[in-house]
């Protein structure tokens, strides 16, 4: 069985994307390094598969394909894309899979197959639908020391309350803390 394991970056007032006209879009950029990004990647795991969004997926069309030879790219692009789509004739960077219909369930099958881990990045809509609906194993959030005030937060405000289990926590050179949490499922008052 596969796990679903959701990965955001994140601000401490918990702003993924900075909103309005983008005056902090590059807000994660100061804190990049060589170091973190081999602790992320480390924490994506060797060998992982995508479930991702549309609007996600086409960002990341855009980009990784010609990202150059390294680690994190390559394994990013030899990975399975499970994308959440209305229009799965236009998928062209694979390998590649939709899930155009009865979304929840093609989600939840996939989860009892054999493979690799399922990494979801950015996709805010599709993490709540996850968390909310109990699908979501995993929460890795990589939190940057800022403060945005304004933006896009991580959850819908239609999502239940969630509970979730510390499991680990790196701090990279910059600053960054790379931390997981296992879901549980929706809090008890």
């Amino acid at each position: 069985m596969r796990k679903i394991r959701i990965f955001e970056h994140i601000s401490l007032d918990g702003v993924i994307e900075h909103d309005g006209d983008y005056k902090y879009g590059a807000w994660t950029t100061p804190y990049r390094s060589p170091a973190g990004a081999a602790m992320l990647f480390d924490a994506y795991g060797a060998n992982f598969d995508l479930l991702l969004a549309r609007n996600t997926y086409d960002i990341f069309s855009n980009f990784w394909p010609n990202a150059g030879d390294f680690p994190m790219a390559n394994a990013i692009n030899t990975a399975t894309k499970f994308i959440v789509t209305n229009r799965p004739d236009s998928l062209k960077w694979g390998p590649v899979k939709s899930l155009s219909e009865n979304v929840l369930d093609a989600i939840g099958n996939l989860k009892l197959t054999d493979g690799p881990d399922l990494i979801v990045v950015g996709s805010s809509t599709l993490t709540s639908l996850l968390l909310d609906q109990g699908l979501a194993d995993e929460l890795v959030l990589i939190t940057y020391p800022v403060l945005l005030g304004g933006g896009k937060r991580l959850l819908a405000d239609a999502i239940d309350a969630r509970e979730l289990v510390f499991l680990d926590s790196k701090a990279t050179p910059t600053g960054l803390l790379i931390n997981t949490y296992k879901h549980i499922g929706r809090l008890k008052s």
